[in-house]
């Protein structure tokens, strides 16, 4: 997968969503006027982490030392990204 993102680049939630744990899916969320996505496995982990300051290579290296033994992480964190980026669920600062 090809991917535009840049380890230097900073995003947040896009306008008009929110991220937020939903008690009752049991599961972080993204809510938006047309529904609600839930998100599943690092992907809150991910999000969560989203400031307004935290680059995606600050996330990558903070979520390399959370979980050293998940094989290949960058390569599912750029993919989160760059999937959430396709959905318009963020937006680069």
């Amino acid at each position: 997968m090809e991917n535009n993102i840049e380890h230097s680049d900073i995003y947040a939630i896009a306008h008009h969503h929110r991220f937020q744990w939903e008690e009752a899916q049991q599961s972080y969320v993204i809510l938006f006027p047309e529904g609600m996505v839930k998100l599943h496995g690092g992907a809150g982990e991910v999000l969560k982490r989203l400031d307004g300051k935290a680059t995606v290579g600050d996330i990558v290296a903070e979520l390399k030392a959370a979980f050293p033994d998940a094989d290949d992480i960058e390569t599912d964190i750029l993919g989160m990204f760059d999937l959430a980026v396709g959905k318009a669920w963020l937006r680069k600062l």
